[in-house]
């Protein structure tokens, strides 16, 4: 295993981007009194939160293996994705409860004109830094990096429908429209929060990895399978960025271990080529033992 690269500059962009975005749409709030825009900016409240707890994940990931941590670190980032996913939940309790006062208690917009202008430019800074995030993530497999990017890119279209309904409201008149939009609004944030709670949570249950990646495992092992290979006990894991496989590797028994040892290291590199960041553990067992075919013995 190597040492995570350090992505906490990528974070260090988030929490930028995020404070100006934040002070523009409070900007916005102030000068039309939408709570459809107080909605947008107490969601961008959580996204400064969510961005310094990224920012020290992946400080955190970037560290070496070491003696306390035989496996490096990288699980920290499930840590900071479930942290983010669930402050997204709170910053949708907190839209809910605005939002129904609001409906019960309505009240004229003012300047909705200027508001608007101010949160649409806001939208715009939290796109570009959004797409920039997401693929970042998705190229060096930051569970952290693509969570805030899609957390981001999630507001982009979440200010999409309050400028929307605010604009309803100031040409019909319908005040209500508002709130009804900001709990929506709330729902959808809900809904990102949970699926990105479940996700960091598989992730720390140590899950399998996906049927792509494994589909990538068998078809490198196939072309090693013979009458005299054969594969067995093969599972997965993956902590952060990092893959885990292992799995038993059955030979001839007369085979000497230095012969056994260079074809394991063979199958090996194989995999590692094919699948970036991957850890494999063979256990070498003579192909004529009926003890090779025991099943997994997880107790």
């Amino acid at each position: 295993m190597t040492a995570r690269k350090d992505l906490s500059r990528f974070a260090a962009l988030s929490i930028a981007a995020s404070i100006v975005v934040i002070l523009m749409k409070i900007a916005a709030w102030q000068v039309s009194g939408s709570v459809g825009l107080l909605s947008d900016a107490a969601e961008s409240v959580v996204n400064v939160v969510a961005a310094v707890g990224a920012f020290i994940a992946l400080r955190v990931a970037a560290r070496p293996p070491d003696e306390g941590h035989n496996f490096g670190h990288t699980k920290v980032e499930y840590f900071s994705a479930v942290f983010e996913g669930v402050m997204i939940v709170v910053a949708a309790v907190l839209i809910i409860v605005a939002a129904v006062e609001r409906l019960i208690n309505p009240r004229e917009l003012e300047s909705v004109g200027l508001g608007l202008v101010i949160s649409v430019v806001a939208t715009m800074v939290n796109g570009a830094v959004g797409v920039i995030l997401l693929r970042i993530g998705r190229r060096h497999r930051s569970l952290t990096l693509e969570a805030d990017g899609k957390h981001l890119l999630t507001d982009v279209w979440t200010t999409a429908g309050v400028v929307v309904a605010v604009a309803l409201v100031a040409v019909t008149g319908w005040l209500a429209l508002d709130s009804v939009v900001a709990i929506a609004v709330a729902i959808n944030i809900l809904v990102v929060g949970g699926r990105l709670v479940l996700r960091s949570g598989a992730g720390l249950m140590d899950s399998a990895m996906p049927a792509e990646d494994r589909a990538i495992i068998d078809e490198v092992l196939d072309r090693f399978r013979s009458a005299g290979i054969a594969f067995h006990d093969i599972r997965t894991r993956e902590a952060g960025h990092e893959r885990f496989l292992q799995m038993h590797m059955l030979v001839p028994g007369s085979w000497s271990v230095d012969h056994a040892h260079d074809v394991a290291e063979e199958v090996e590199g194989e995999l590692r080529s094919a699948l970036d960041h991957l850890n494999v553990a063979t256990h070498l067992e003579p192909i004529d033992d009926p003890r090779a075919y025991e099943p997994w013995r997880l107790d």
